[in-house]
């Protein structure tokens, strides 16, 4: 049986090496003999056992979403001078000291990523994988799962990153088959050595990911449970005893895969952004959280930790000890000062776009998952209210924002165009459309089924009010829609503005694929949110109700 957090079995302790230090007398006849005879066997045994005993640190990362610079405590730009100061976080120059630090604690480590480094700043629009590719192998990753948003930009952007990286990308719930990109070249699982040790890795990506990103129709995704296994099964035949899945499906997902697999050693998680920690009072769950056997590992997001996992293997495969914490990448972890450079040559292009300043705040604007994959938020709201006034004149009622299409806060003072650019990444377009009123229900429906999970398709909303109440059964949770005053009606039509994402099903909202009057290509949606901010003066949030749970 493994053991769960900081337990281990110790074999005996015989450094002294000699028979006194265990209170063994050294004379006294045959019996006395025997029983130093017995002991020394005993010994020997234990020492046999011991040398059998394999550890290894897995050194994880997990939805790095592009922060190559340093970033403040809302995970949003950090400015040189707060970065001199020691007030910023991450970075992909102090990590390069981390992962370098975290080795040298060892004599035997992996580093693997939990998926999602594509997607959430300037430079993914610049440079699209390349420049994650470029670090990815600086630091010297031994693998990586495929994240949904590594499909943002369809299979062309996923393979050219795979062609430039030195490292397996993974993905074992989803058939490639017919996508001539992908066939052959992304694979379920691999087997890599460490320390004379065979490991086999399993890469498992969000079931959904067709509603989540743009895989195109080649590909179809399926069961993480079922995939996981069948690997598993594949690789002990193998004869491979030491599995490690590399998983972007979410906290509770993995729960789940450790629950329902068997010969799942760790599972390194992502997609839910989760910190799991011994000590870090917000953590969610304990580092590692242990699901009878299995080790499940995870270190939030952006570069802000790193996760530090040391385990120990018996002979057999088996854990006898699994203990670590993620390590905190914070103002004393020095920068990489070779790295500085590349990132400020890579940076040099978009310069001109990050620092225009368009417009100010009075008080911090929050854009945290937390708040707006639950609950009215205050970003949800300028971005919903900037939708709606854009396109009010066009005879639309309300807006609907999906809560995962929100990325970061923006603090009190200036605002500028690169601090909205990584709220609002993704390049979305305004799109206009026109449903019926039991369409509109059932869109809120959608956007509040999975709010337990802090699903990314929950609605932020201008134009109307909705109550949710999230004890009931998903598909009957939404009730007192209001627009414009007054009752949801199931027959109306209602004009809707929200974005091209949305629009074309992201996220759940299929709805809407179908929708009259769509039209995808208005303004971006930055550059709309910027636009409003501006005509607003010094902004000021605020929350007003709009969605009351009960």
């Amino acid at each position: 049986m493994k053991l769960s957090q900081g337990s281990r079995t110790d074999p005996i302790d015989s450094d002294n090496g000699t028979f006194q230090s265990l209170g063994i007398p050294t004379f006294g006849g045959p019996k006395m003999l025997s029983r130093i005879l017995t002991t020394t066997c005993a010994l020997a045994l234990s020492a046999g056992a011991a040398a059998a005993d394999y550890s290894l640190t897995i050194l994880h990362t997990n939805d790095f979403h592009a922060r190559f610079e340093p970033i403040s405590r809302f995970d949003s730009g950090c400015s040189a001078e707060d970065n001199a100061a020691g007030e910023c976080f991450g970075g992909t120059a102090r990590l390069v000291n981390a992962v370098k630090d975290a080795r040298a604690r060892t004599n035997n480590s992996i580093l693997v990523d939990g998926g999602d480094q594509f997607q959430g700043t300037l430079f993914y629009t610049q440079y699209k994988g390349q420049m994650a590719a470029e670090f990815m192998n600086k630091l010297g990753y031994d693998g990586m799962t495929v994240g949904n948003h590594e499909f943002d930009d369809g299979p062309e952007v996923l393979r050219e990153f795979m062609d430039t990286v030195n490292f397996p990308v993974l993905m074992s719930n989803a058939d490639v088959s017919g996508e001539p990109l992908l066939a052959d070249v992304l694979k379920r699982s691999t087997v890599i050595e460490r320390g004379g040790e065979k490991i086999g890795m399993i890469g498992l990506t969000p079931e959904d990911t067709d509603e989540l990103a743009s895989p195109g129709d080649n590909i179809t995704f399926s069961d993480p449970i079922a995939a996981v296994q069948a690997e598993v099964d594949a690789l002990e035949a193998m004869g491979v005893n030491k599995i490690i899945v590399l998983s972007h499906s979410s906290y509770a997902v993995d729960l789940a895969v450790a629950e329902a697999t068997t010969g799942v050693d760790v599972i390194v998680g992502g997609h839910s952004n989760t910190l799991l920690s011994n000590t870090n009072e917000d953590a969610q769950g304990p580092y590692p959280t242990m699901v009878g056997d299995t080790a499940v590992v995870q270190a939030y997001a952006y570069g802000k930790f790193l996760g530090e996992l040391n385990i120990t293997f018996d002979e057999n495969g088996v854990i006898t000890e699994a203990s670590g914490e993620p390590i905190i990448i914070d103002g004393t972890v020095p920068e990489d000062e070779a790295t500085v450079a590349r990132i400020a040559e890579l940076a040099a292009p978009l310069e001109e776009i990050r620092n225009r300043v368009v417009a100010e705040t009075a008080s911090e604007i929050i854009g945290v998952r937390e708040e707006c994959r639950a609950v009215e938020c205050a970003m949800g709201n300028l971005i919903a209210d900037a939708m709606l006034a854009r396109v009010k004149d066009q005879g639309i009622d309300v807006a609907i924002q999906n809560g995962g299409g929100i990325r970061a806060s923006i603090d009190a003072g200036p605002v500028t165009m690169g601090e909205v650019l990584t709220v609002l990444p993704f390049q979305n377009t305004l799109s206009t459309f026109k449903v019926t009123g039991a369409v509109l229900k059932e869109a809120l429906e959608n956007g509040v089924s999975q709010v337990e999970e802090g699903a990314g398709r929950f609605p932020q909303v201008a134009g109307m009010t909705f109550a949710f109440d999230p004890a009931m059964e998903p598909g009957s949770r939404v009730s007192e829609v209001m627009i414009g005053g007054m009752a949801l009606e199931m027959d109306k039509m209602y004009g809707v503005v929200s974005n091209n994402y949305v629009r074309n099903g992201g996220d759940g909202y299929a709805m809407f694929k179908t929708a009259a009057e769509a039209y995808d290509f208005g303004p971006d949606l930055a550059d709309v949110t910027a636009e409003f901010l501006a005509e607003m003066g010094p902004y000021t949030p605020y929350k007003d109700g709009r969605i009351a749970v009960k």
